[in-house]
C-alpha cells in the first residue's frame, strides 16, 4: 500500500493521468489504479517501466524501489492468519509493520498493540458474538503477535496513543482482567517507544468525538502519512493531504487537552486501585 501510494505521487508529480500511465504499460487505467491502491501485486517490469515513465532516472532510486517491491510481494507473516483476517484489515497490519510512528485516538478500548491476551479475548468475543471459539483464539494469537513490532531490535515504531478515560472505566472481561490490563499499560509507559496519554472526562468535548482512528507516518519522507478509521464492517484509509491534516490537527489538539504522558502511570495506578 505504501509503495502504491509512492507510485501515485510520482505519477501525479509527472502530470500523468491513469490513462497516460496505462498506455506506457499497454494496460488499462484500471490496472494503474489497482496497483496504486495495492489491490494487486507489483510486477517488477511494470514498476521499472513506470518509474522511467515518471522521470525517475537514478539507478540507486530505481534499484531501491524495486527491492522494496520485491519485498512487498512476499507474503507477510500475517498471511498465515488469512483464514480469520479480513482483507480490509490486512492493509492495516501491513502499514503498522512499516510505520515509523503510529498515532491513535481510542475512545472505546485499549488499542490492540497494548492488549493482554485475556482482555483481547473479551473484546473479540463481544465484537464477534457468533464466532467459533477457535476463530476467537486465532484472532487473539494474531493480535498478540502483532505486538512483537514494539520490541523488535530493528527500528521499532513510536506508538503514541491518546485514550479516553472511558477506556479505563469500561469493565471488560471482569475485575481480574481489567486489573491485569491496566498493569500492562503501566508497564508500557516504561517503554522508550510508547507514549500514552489519558484524556479525562473533565477535559470536556474534543475534536475527535466522532470515533477512533490511527495515523501512520513512515521513515521515507517522500511517503505521505496515512489515516485509518474503522466501522463495524470495514475500515477506510485516507491518504489525501487535506484529509490526513484534519486527523492530525484533531489529535494534536487532544494531546494538548489530555493529561501529560508523564502523569499517565500515576493515573493508571489510581484507577487500578479503584477496581
Amino acid at each position: 500500500m505504501v509503495l502504491g501510494k509512492r507510485l501515485q505521487d510520482l505519477r501525479e508529480q509527472a502530470g500523468l493521468s491513469y490513462e497516460e500511465a496505462g498506455r506506457a504499460l499497454d494496460v488499462t487505467h484500471a490496472t494503474i489504479r489497482r496497483m496504486e491502491k495495492a489491490e494487486v501485486g507489483l510486477k517488477l517490469p511494470y514498476v521499472e517501466k513506470l518509474l522511467s515513465t515518471y522521470g525517475v532516472t537514478s539507478a540507486e532510486e530505481i534499484g531501491g524501489f524495486l527491492a522494496l517491491a520485491r519485498e512487498a510481494n512476499r507474503p507477510g507473516w500475517w498471511h498465515s492468519f488469512r483464514d480469520v483476517l479480513p482483507d480490509w484489515f490486512s492493509a492495516f497490519v501491513s502499514l503498522e509493520g512499516e510505520a515509523a510512528v503510529i498515532r491513535a485516538y481510542e475512545p472505546h478500548y485499549v488499542p490492540g498493540l497494548l492488549q493482554t491476551p485475556d482482555y483481547a479475548r473479551a473484546v473479540l468475543r463481544a465484537g464477534l458474538p457468533h464466532a467459533a471459539a477457535e476463530e476467537i483464539e486465532r484472532l487473539v494469537t494474531l493480535r498478540i503477535e502483532r505486538q512483537a513490532l514494539l520490541a523488535r531490535s530493528d527500528a521499532p515504531p513510536l506508538l503514541w496513543v491518546v485514550m479516553d478515560e472511558t477506556v479505563l472505566r469500561r469493565p471488560i472481561g471482569g475485575r481480574t482482567v481489567m486489573r491485569d490490563q491496566i498493569g500492562a499499560l503501566m508497564d508500557a509507559t516504561e517503554l522508550p517507544n510508547v507514549r500514552l496519554q489519558v484524556i479525562p472526562y473533565a477535559a470536556g468535548p474534543h475534536p475527535a468525538m466522532y470515533g477512533p482512528f490511527h495515523i501512520f507516518r513512515f521513515q521515507l519522507q517522500e511517503i505521505p502519512d496515512i489515516a485509518y478509521a474503522e466501522s463495524l464492517v470495514g475500515g477506510v484509509y485516507f491518504d489525501e493531504r487535506d484529509d490526513v491534516s484534519t486527523f492530525l490537527e484533531a489529535l494534536d489538539r487532544m494531546c494538548a487537552q489530555a493529561a501529560p504522558a508523564q502523569s499517565t502511570k500515576a493515573i493508571l495506578d489510581g484507577m487500578r486501585k479503584e477496581i
